[in-house]
């Protein structure tokens, strides 16, 4: 087995935790190594953060200690909500480093993460999106993500996947994943977890999931006219792209 960093990357409230967690427990079950492992035995708390592992960005000075471990270790995976760099570009034209992205609507995404923040706030706790205190800061917050999510769709090698797809066509998603991870969909041991993480199995138990509503086209009822045009402003182009009605 090839010892690879894998990057399971994802505009933020698209799904990016859940389908972390099916890369990883299909990499740890295919003779691969946990993240939360490798992090506590390396010292690495500083740079992979939260309960999934994430990395803030594809910086040298972050992606070097988490390369160190392939080293002695087998391949394992990351999570980040960060844009493409050059290094990476090359680690994964190197075979290196393989990478995923999911994305999701801008649009339910930054409904979620306003939603979300407006909960964290309401229960005494800080995130990246308690600062979101109307739907407009969302937008605003949510343009540098689309930009980003333009970045890694480009991507020839890296495996971009819509989270509407993954939740109405989840078989063949995730074995559009097993080829590109390189393991087989069809052992019984990887199917008990692609039937673990079906949509309809959303656990709130399972840690790092981080699933609240996750309905899709949520944003039709709940932005005005007014926020409706200016998403069409800001992420008409990437809706038209993408398959999504502007």
């Amino acid at each position: 087995m090839k010892k690879q960093l894998i990057l399971s990357v994802g505009m933020p409230r698209a799904g990016t935790g859940w389908y972390y967690n099916i890369t990883q427990d299909l990499i740890s079950a295919n003779g691969g190594m946990s993240a939360r492992t490798v992090r506590a035995k390396y010292g690495l708390k500083y740079f992979l953060t939260e309960v999934n592992c994430n990395l803030g960005t594809l910086s040298f000075y972050r992606l070097l200690p988490v390369m160190f471990p392939l080293l002695f270790e087998p391949r394992y995976v990351i999570k980040l909500h960060a844009g493409r760099r050059p290094l990476a570009d090359f680690l994964i034209n190197m075979d290196l480093m393989k990478s995923t992205f999911i994305y999701r609507d801008p649009r339910d995404a930054l409904l979620s993460a306003y939603e979300y923040g407006q909960r964290m706030t309401k229960a005494g706790l800080k995130n990246a999106f308690t600062p979101l205190t109307t739907i407009d800061e969302a937008m605003i917050f949510m343009d540098d993500y689309v930009n980003f999510a333009n970045g890694w769709i480009s991507s020839k090698k890296t495996l971009s996947t819509r989270y509407e797809d993954l939740v109405q066509n989840y078989d063949h998603e995730v074995k559009k994943l097993c080829e590109h991870i390189q393991v087989d969909f069809d052992l019984p041991i990887n199917q008990e977890i692609v039937d673990k993480y079906r949509p309809e199995k959303k656990a709130k138990d399972q840690a790092g999931l981080h699933f609240s509503k996750g309905k899709i086209g949520r944003h039709k009822t709940l932005f005005t006219e007014s926020q409706l045009i200016e998403c069409n402003r800001l992420f008409g182009d990437f809706l038209d792209e993408n398959g999504y009605k502007s």
